[in-house]
C-alpha cells in the first residue's frame, strides 16, 4: 500500500476566470480552490452569477480563450495539467477522464443529426471501435438511462424529443467514453418535479454503479441535500464556504449560507411569508471591496468592507471565509 494519499481527481487552486470588455473586465471567478476526491460527489450552490458554473468550464476548458483569462496556481483533471496540455490532451480528457451535463439538452445537442449520429461519434472520437459496436453501445447506454424504444430514439432527432428524454439521452452520451467524474450543471433546468427527481435519482445511481465522481452545479439547496456529500458555496466568484452537506444544513458558519437555506420555501408548516436576501448580487465588472456579501448582510461591519478575510478552518472538512465565525 502507498504511503502517499492518492492525488485529488479535480483539483482547483486560486483559480480566476475574467472577460475583458471595451469599458472594463468582468470578473467572473476569484481565487476559487476546490478538490474533488475519486468517487466524492460535491455540490456548488450558489445565486445566478455567482461563478458556479464558470468554474467548471474553466477546468474543462471549454471557454474560449481569448476572450477568457485563465489563471491558477493549479487547474488539474486526473493528474492532467489543463493549464499547459494541448489541445488533444484537453479533447482526450473531456472523454476520459471527464464529461459533463449542460444545463439545456435542446441547444447542447446539434439539431442537424441524430441522437444516434451525436452518441456514436463521441464514442468512435475517444475509443476505437466500429461504427456498428458504437451503435450497439449507444442503445445499450439508452437502456441503462431508462429510456424506451431505444433504437427508435437512436434515429430520432432532438426536436423530436421531450425535455426529459433529451436530458436522458445526455446522460447516456456523457457516459459513452466511461468517464471518472461527471459534471452536471443544472440538469434538471425546466423539468417539471416528477421528471427533476426520476433524473437525479438516475445520476446518482449511475454515480454508484461506475463508481465516478460529481460535481452537481446548482441553485437549489434541495437538489444537493439529496445529491451530494459534501457543498461549495459561492457568492461574487469566490467560495463562502465548504462543509459536509448535512453541516451545512444542520449548523451554517457563514451567513450567506444562512441566507440562503432561510430563503427556501417550506420550512416551516402553514403559510408563511418567503424569505429574501435584500439587495442584489455584485456585479461582476464592479466588485465590492472586501468580502462581496458585504453590503447585503446584516452583520457587516467596517472591516467587511475593507478586507476579504481568508478561508478558516471551522470544523473537521469544514471551511468558511467570514470575519463574524465564532
Amino acid at each position: 500500500m502507498s504511503a502517499f494519499p492518492a492525488p485529488p481527481l479535480v483539483d482547483i487552486r486560486d483559480l480566476s476566470v475574467s472577460f475583458p470588455q471595451h469599458d472594463g473586465v468582468v470578473q467572473a471567478v476569484r481565487g476559487v480552490t476546490l478538490h474533488v476526491d475519486t468517487g466524492e460527489s460535491i455540490g456548488i450552490v450558489g445565486e445566478s452569477g455567482s461563478g458556479k458554473s464558470v468554474s467548471c468550464m474553466a477546468v474543462l476548458r471549454l471557454l474560449r480563450s481569448p476572450p477568457a483569462r485563465i489563471e491558477a496556481t493549479a487547474l488539474s483533471l486526473g493528474g492532467v495539467d489543463m493549464i499547459s496540455a494541448d489541445n488533444r490532451q484537453i479533447a482526450d480528457t473531456r472523454g476520459r477522464v471527464a464529461a459533463m451535463i449542460f444545463q439545456d439538452p435542446m441547444t447542447a445537442f446539434d439539431p442537424v443529426f441524430t441522437i444516434g449520429q451525436q452518441i456514436v461519434e463521441t464514442i468512435r472520437v475517444h475509443r476505437a471501435v466500429s461504427k456498428a459496436e458504437a451503435r450497439s453501445e449507444a442503445q445499450t447506454l439508452l437502456t441503462r438511462v431508462e429510456i424506451r424504444n431505444p433504437a427508435s430514439i437512436l434515429d430520432s432527432f432532438p426536436h423530436q424529443l421531450s425535455g426529459g428524454m433529451l436530458q436522458r439521452a445526455m446522460i447516456a452520451m456523457a457516459l459513452s467514453c466511461r468517464p471518472q467524474i461527471l459534471f452536471a450543471d443544472e440538469p434538471t433546468t425546466a423539468l417539471d418535479v416528477t421528471v427533476q427527481a426520476q433524473i437525479l435519482q438516475l445520476i446518482k445511481q449511475l454515480q454508484a454503479e461506475f463508481g465516478m465522481g460529481l460535481i452537481m452545479v446548482t441553485h437549489d439547496l434541495g437538489v444537493v441535500a439529496e445529491t451530494v456529500d459534501r457543498v461549495v458555496v459561492m457568492y461574487g466568484g469566490k467560495v463562502m464556504e465548504q462543509a459536509p452537506v448535512q453541516d451545512i444544513f444542520d449548523s451554517p458558519a457563514h451567513p450567506y449560507t444562512r441566507a440562503l437555506l432561510a430563503s427556501m420555501p417550506g420550512q416551516g408548516g402553514g403559510r408563511q411569508r418567503l424569505i429574501e436576501i435584500p439587495g442584489a448580487s455584485p456585479n461582476p465588472a464592479n466588485p465590492p471591496t472586501g468580502c462581496p456579501f458585504h453590503p447585503r448582510c446584516t452583520l457587516a461591519d467596517a472591516q467587511c468592507a475593507a478586507a476579504m478575510p481568508a478561508m478558516s478552518q471551522t470544523g473537521p472538512s469544514r471551511q468558511a471565509a467570514c470575519w463574524k465565525l465564532a
